[in-house]
């Protein structure tokens, strides 16, 4: 499969976390999307919980499912530090990433377009 390219606000809107980190999906209307969102929703499950969270680390970074999965892999082997953690060194160490964090792309969809691609001749 291939990354998420559908709306982003209506997947942060679901998760109740901006993805963009602007917070201006959230601003406009902080009820998830659909025809029953405005309405009072249930308490989520400690699985639903854990699910929310995997998800937010998923769009945030624009990773699939399949490449999630062998990064979480990678970090079981990875020794010192907590599971988490080293997840979180790997996320962080991807050159769309590290594109993004140097300041050369203005948001992660940018800089992952710009390792795929190149930046702009112009």
């Amino acid at each position: 499969m291939s990354r998420y390219t559908g709306p982003s606000w209506k997947q942060a809107r679901r998760l109740g976390f901006s993805l963009t980190g602007t917070g201006k999906e959230l601003a406009r209307r902080n009820y998830i999307p659909g025809q029953h969102g405005p309405n009072n929703r249930s308490k989520l499950s400690e699985y639903g919980l854990q699910l929310a969270e995997k998800q937010k680390l998923r769009f945030t970074y624009g990773v699939g499912e399949k490449q999630f999965r062998n990064l979480f892999v990678q970090a079981t082997k990875v020794k010192g530090g907590t599971l988490g953690f080293n997840l979180m060194l790997l996320l962080e160490r991807r050159l769309d990433n590290v594109v993004y964090r140097l300041g050369l792309a203005t948001t992660r969809h940018q800089a992952r377009q710009f390792v795929n691609h190149g930046p702009h001749p112009c």
